[in-house]
């Protein structure tokens, strides 16, 4: 029986050696480097989602009153729902290092063709 049980344990020893690939100390240094930014980004999650909700639901309620006081002018209501209501909603590990930008408030509305363009002035000596 001490023979079975020595063998069984030798080609399962050998079975694990093969299988399990060896990782290089830079590789695991990666991964507690992106486990750590994970769980960054869920501790400021905590934080972030309940003040972007704050936000979003003043600009609704703000943009939503803007609406009415303005006769339903939809434009004087978009310029205020689009910055509160839009931009990020949840952070993420690459908005934390860096990769990514983080936009507590969206982009403003704007119409097709209402943007202005200033050409820079060229000087011809």
């Amino acid at each position: 029986m001490d023979m079975r049980r020595w063998l069984v344990a030798s080609v399962v020893g050998v079975v694990l050696m093969v299988a399990l690939p060896v990782r290089p100390a830079a590789a695991s240094d990666r991964y507690i480097a992106e486990l750590g930014l994970g769980m960054a980004a869920i501790a400021s999650n905590i934080f972030y989602v309940p003040a972007k909700m704050l936000y979003a639901t003043g600009g609704g309620i703000v943009g939503g009153l803007g609406w009415i006081l303005t006769g339903g002018n939809l434009e004087a209501a978009q310029n205020i729902w689009s910055p509160s209501l839009g931009g990020t909603w949840i952070l993420s590990p690459e908005m934390l290092n860096g990769r990514r930008p983080i936009l507590f408030s969206g982009e403003t509305y704007e119409r097709p063709g209402d943007r202005m363009v200033v050409e820079p002035r060229v000087e011809h000596r």
